[in-house]
């Protein structure tokens, strides 16, 4: 998935318009951008609208953020929105791998409940939220099978460590996010899951979206999360493999394997070994190509 896209989970209107926006997945949002006295009404619209979207073809995948394991609130969303089967949860302010094993067991409850197919439903774990949560972004492999990514969050993380701010005047995150951002990539990679890049806030401003989202691509991230539909076209086309890296990936695929698949080969003058081989599968990958 390049393009996640969040959806107020109260507002119907805006969750049928993002079945437009070409995301590959929309968030539907029970946590931060549903207020308090609304969470039961937004479960509710979420339900509908999931109920109503998930028999269509050619949908993205639909996943629902729930709110934080320890807040009481969870496992009313989850009674309520698992009763449609969604593609996915997502996990907010999630600490751990312990947390996402937690997860796992009363997805699976829900998914038996319901009749639907054992580890179906999904995972992705938003992994930096709180101080201590960095110090956990080592722990998430083998934590569950359901796990499909992790991303990170550079607004909670803010207000819990105090900072005054996340970017600096140039519009770059500054050091101690640049350390969480990292942290995630490395522990996305180490679980075996797909690293997600965290959300770009101003919607309005696409050029620095785009500079963003170049960044994570070339760092290794494979997605981003939106907050707009906007947004959405940007980080498709920046995370979409050009034809020049298919071409060039499938060209280093050729290679080893004409040679047999040896630890090292030569093209066109230069001597490629196995991480160059890794590195053009994962673009494959990435195009949908993989062999």
């Amino acid at each position: 998935m390049r393009s996640l896209l969040f959806v107020p989970g109260d507002d119907s209107r805006k969750l049928e318009k993002a079945l437009t926006s070409g995301a590959d997945a929309l968030i539907l949002d029970l946590e931060d951008s549903v207020a308090p006295d609304a969470k039961a009404m937004a479960r509710q619209t979420c339900l509908d609208f999931l109920q109503s979207t998930i028999p269509e073809d050619g949908r993205p995948a639909l996943y629902v953020r729930i709110n934080a394991l320890d807040n009481g609130l969870s496992d009313s969303d989850l009674d309520s929105v698992m009763t449609a089967g969604p593609d996915g949860i997502v996990l907010p302010k999630a600490t751990s791998g312990s947390d996402i094993s937690l997860l796992d067991a009363r997805i699976a409850v829900r998914e038996a409940l319901h009749e639907l197919d054992d580890g179906r439903t999904r995972i992705i774990a938003i992994a930096t939220e709180t101080a201590a949560s960095i110090f956990g972004l080592g722990s998430y492999a083998g934590a569950s099978l359901r796990l499909a990514g992790l991303t990170w969050g550079g607004e909670d993380l803010a207000a819990d460590i105090g900072a005054a701010a996340n970017k600096d005047g140039d519009g770059m995150w500054t050091r101690p996010f640049q350390l969480a951002r990292s942290l995630c990539l490395f522990g996305a990679v180490a679980a075996g899951v797909t690293p997600i890049d965290t959300v770009f806030t101003d919607f309005r401003d696409l050029d620095g979206l785009r500079r963003e989202a170049s960044d994570a691509a070339r760092d290794g991230f494979c997605g981003k999360l939106a907050i707009h539909p906007q947004q959405v076209a940007v980080i498709n086309e920046v995370f979409t493999p050009s034809p020049e890296a298919i071409a060039e990936a499938r060209r280093i695929v050729d290679a080893f394997r004409r040679a047999g698949d040896p630890g090292v080969v030569g093209l066109n003058g230069r001597m490629l070994d196995r991480p160059h081989l890794v590195a053009a599968q994962r673009t494959l990958n990435r195009a949908g190509l993989a062999d």
